[in-house]
């Protein structure tokens, strides 16, 4: 049932974003405003049947009561798949060819946010420029007193409920597994990646340290998002103390993946990238693999001395998946730590516990740690990304590539990214807030040093008030 009034309401604040649905429960998303969203995505898709699921929050169940109640009364019928991880609720829509699927979740953010996250048939996704502005659109249509009228019993008609666990596990060891035996350490951070992991584990030869593996979005041991490094300690500790191979941290909804070696020390994603495509391009040779325009030069050369053909692409999910299907691509890995995979004919997903199974692989063919296999990846100095909240980002944007004009390679794709011979740049605005985001990267930590005080200081200078 939708709830009655809440003073700290405040419908103003747009839960809709550039890439989902998402905002603090009950100030700002509330059982009502899931309702219309059903309604909504029903109106938009105009599909026979529809996917959801949903992850462990507290706020989850009312939401997707009310999210199952507005996709019915559109007409529209419902596969309920329960509790699972994001790729999980991917691999659903494809597998059971429904027209779409909806995953309430607010993935890596703090407990007392959710949201959701749309795609259309074969999981592909719905975004701000593929069709969340007509959702949206839908969902002022149908406004509140549409909402405040609904009710009636909690299993409204046209809702079938699959167990799509035992395919799923089928489906992620499909990109690999490896034929040695490993000691890991996984933290799955109290998020959803446990639901589809802990029966794949059982079908692998691996001794397991297992952290935080209990479903529980209060997330009461660390945040959900392991690419702050801060939210890496205990996986750290436990893959030292256990003489682990390598360690594994999830997202809150596991469609990331973030990587240690047996030292303990993280992996940066983009040359994480470059390690998993060897292992796509022994299972498709010639493939081509994309990584996002802020990855390392190291991670071009490893796909292409692999066999692979390597192309860049602009940084988001849904941009991803789109060039993967459009180009063809076997493989492609972004630095926030989503891996894709092309599943099939018909799938493209991102998949952190699809890409644990392809590292097995790695480490399997190789016969050496991680650590060793990654070193030779770290030849060059690179900044990592850092953000500074800027008046102006796009202002700052033009100036500095009016700076730059005489580069001999610069490029608009996504933000400004800058190339000389010997050093690099990307620049970039937050889809969300008022940031710039600057990646450097050089063959030598002076140079790298060097640009990247030149052009923070060019930040620094057109902060905000």
């Amino acid at each position: 049932m939708i709830a009655g009034p809440d003073s700290r309401y405040n419908p103003s604040v747009s839960i809709f974003k550039a890439y989902d649905i998402r905002g603090v429960v009950p100030d700002q998303l509330r059982a009502e405003d899931a309702y219309r969203i059903g309604r909504a995505v029903a109106r938009f898709l105009s599909a026979s049947e529809l996917v959801i699921g949903r992850d462990a929050r507290s706020s989850s169940p009312a939401l997707a009561e009310a999210l199952v109640r507005g996709v019915t009364e559109e007409g529209t019928g419902v596969v309920d798949i329960g509790l699972v991880a994001t790729p999980m609720l991917y691999f659903a829509v494809d597998r059971l060819e429904a027209g779409g699927g909806i995953m309430v979740t607010a993935s890596h953010n703090p407990p007392e946010y959710n949201g959701f996250k749309i795609c259309r048939e074969h999981a592909i996704p719905i975004g701000e420029a593929s069709g969340l502005q007509e959702i949206e659109h839908h969902y002022a249509e149908i406004g509140p007193a549409a909402a405040a009228r609904q009710g009636g019993d909690a299993s409204p008609p046209g809702v079938r409920r699959v167990d799509v666990v035992s395919e799923y596990v089928d489906h992620a060891l499909s990109v690999g597994g490896g034929r040695s035996s490993f000691r890991v350490a996984i933290d799955c951070g109290n998020g959803m990646a446990s639901v589809g992991l802990s029966p794949l584990l059982g079908r692998l030869d691996l001794e397991v340290e297992r952290l935080y593996f209990e479903p529980d979005c209060t997330f009461p041991n660390h945040p959900a998002d392991p690419l702050k490094v801060e939210n890496l300690a205990d996986l750290r500790e436990a893959v030292r103390r256990s003489g682990a191979d390598f360690g594994v941290a999830f997202d809150g909804d596991a469609d990331r993946a973030i990587f240690v070696d047996e030292c303990g020390e993280p992996v940066p994603c983009d040359l994480m990238t470059g390690l998993l495509a060897r292992s796509q391009l022994r299972r498709h040779p010639g493939g081509r693999v994309l990584f996002d325009l802020r990855s390392s030069w190291a991670t071009r050369e490893e796909i292409e001395d692999a066999g692979g053909i390597a192309e860049i692409c602009r940084v988001g999910h849904s941009f991803v998946k789109a060039s993967m299907r459009e180009s063809g691509a076997i493989f492609a890995g972004e630095l926030s730590g989503h891996f894709y995979f092309r599943f099939s004919p018909t799938l493209v997903a991102d998949d952190g516990i699809a890409a644990f199974v392809a590292l097995l692989d790695v480490l399997s063919d190789a016969g050496r740690p991680l650590s060793e296999l990654v070193a030779p990846l770290r030849r060059y100095a690179a900044s990592g990304e850092i953000s500074r909240r800027v008046s102006d980002p796009r202002a700052v944007i033009a100036s500095v590539e009016a700076e730059h004009s005489g580069a001999p390679e610069i490029s608009r794709m996504d933000g400004l990214l800058v190339r000389y011979p010997n050093w690099w740049f990307n620049l970039r605005p937050s889809n969300t807030e008022p940031l710039l985001r600057l990646n450097v990267e050089a063959r030598s930590a002076e140079v790298m040093a060097r640009e990247r005080d030149r052009l923070l200081a060019r930040m620094e200078g057109a902060k905000s008030p």
